[in-house]
């Protein structure tokens, strides 16, 4: 069995556990389902998990549509994210893990430095000024969509884009650390999608190489955190199951089309995505 089979197997059988506590739950309370906004809580789910898919991340459109159609009480939106985006993350990363060729070392080594990350790293980070952080991020990714931009083009000194499917040696080693620090970030409210996308591209990865090793860092942190959710009580049950299913369709559909695309286009809406991703970094700043 391969090495991308099993982390795989992996994260279903993680997940299947998830999906036993969340049921369960929201089957302990179908009162719920008599307050739910059905029509709103299936387009914010598609459509969130449609861009996630592209990279743009689900977090801050669904919480900006949440207060707009009052779909999720304010305090119930940080469990509720993480409760019912879990299954459409793991979906994500079981279709891009499977069907991009990775280098088996570099997909197990830069998803668990993010995951060991998130686990041991969130508490130093968290002490770091933010809004600095943050300010660093959104330069870092418009300086790199730059460079990708000029390397499309064929415009200056900066070499083609980059094809590889794993690192090795030093390059390794700097994705694995910086993973790693994104990882806790991730943690702390900051995206790791973008970052992780220009940290790939930047060591020479082939544009769709990124998206495996990001949804796979994300994939096997958001079950865990879910449970927590789940056990507390402190999600909006009933709305979540419905952003789960909507959810799940508009990776599959994301997913379909992002498999089917070129690689030039695709690393056209990658540098793209790292553009949006940086303004929401620079607008994130000024509320901090």
């Amino acid at each position: 069995m391969s090495v991308a089979k099993i982390l795989v197997w992996v994260l279903i059988i993680w997940t299947a556990v998830f999906g036993v506590y969340y049921v369960r739950d929201v089957l302990k309370h179908k009162e719920d389902f008599k307050s739910v906004k059905y029509i709103p809580a299936i387009i914010i789910g598609a459509l969130a998990n449609f861009f996630d898919t592209l990279g743009i991340g689900s977090y801050a459109t669904s919480t900006t549509a949440f207060k707009f159609t009052k779909t999720c009480p304010d305090d119930l939106i940080p469990g509720t994210l993480n409760v019912a985006y879990a299954i459409p993350v793991v979906t994500e990363a079981v279709v891009f893990i499977q069907k991009v060729t990775v280098d088996p070392l570099t997909l197990v080594l830069m998803i668990g430095a993010a995951v060991l990350g998130a686990v041991i790293g969130a508490s130093v980070v968290s002490k770091w000024d933010l809004k600095k952080v943050r300010i660093a991020l959104g330069c870092a990714l418009i300086a790199l969509a730059i460079v990708m931009i000029c390397k499309l083009t064929g415009i200056g000194p900066f070499g083609i884009v980059g094809t590889a499917s794993g690192l090795t040696g030093a390059k390794l080693v700097i994705g694995v650390l910086i993973n790693f620090v994104l990882g806790a970030l991730m943690i702390v409210g900051l995206g790791l999608y973008a970052p992780c996308m220009a940290l790939c591209l930047l060591l020479g990865l082939s544009a769709d190489i990124a998206f495996p090793i990001m949804m796979g860092s994300c994939a096997f942190l958001m079950p865990s955190a879910g449970i927590k959710f789940v056990k507390e009580g402190k999600y909006n049950r009933a709305t979540s199951l419905v952003l789960t299913i909507s959810g799940v369709i508009g990776v599959l559909v994301a997913c379909f089309i992002i498999t089917s695309l070129p690689l030039t286009v695709l690393t056209w809406i990658v540098t793209a995505v790292m553009i949006i991703c940086a303004i929401i970094f620079f607008k994130d700043a000024t509320k901090a």
